[in-house]
């Protein structure tokens, strides 16, 4: 796993699509994540994070790529990745409308 910055995340993320493209699909996950490394014990007052960040995965085969993302950054990354992923969701099926008007219909009955 290597871990990127924000910009060059996003840089291999782009190709990471376009690799896809030929040979499989990229997964991405994002979770909250609070700066530590170790999983906190099972008892004890362990004390809350200051700032809670974001931290988001690819994955491509066996290549994977991560970065964090600070709540100062969120908004502009969050644009950023939304144009990536708008530019790069060209492989989707369009829906069959003629099946869904017919499934709408026997559920009515």
């Amino acid at each position: 796993m290597v871990l990127l910055e924000n910009d060059s995340f996003l840089t291999e993320l782009t190709k990471l699509f376009q690799k896809g493209k030929a040979s499989g699909s990229v997964q991405i996950t994002m979770k909250r994540y609070d700066g530590r490394t170790k999983p906190k014990p099972r008892k004890g007052n362990v004390a809350e994070p200051s700032e809670y960040k974001c931290l988001i995965r690819a994955t491509l085969g066996n290549k994977k790529i991560s970065t964090v993302v600070s709540q100062k950054d969120v908004n502009r990354f969050q644009m950023a990745y939304a144009n990536l992923l708008k530019g790069n969701m060209d492989g989707l099926k369009k829906k069959d409308k003629k099946t869904a008007k017919k499934t709408k219909s026997k559920a009515t009955q």
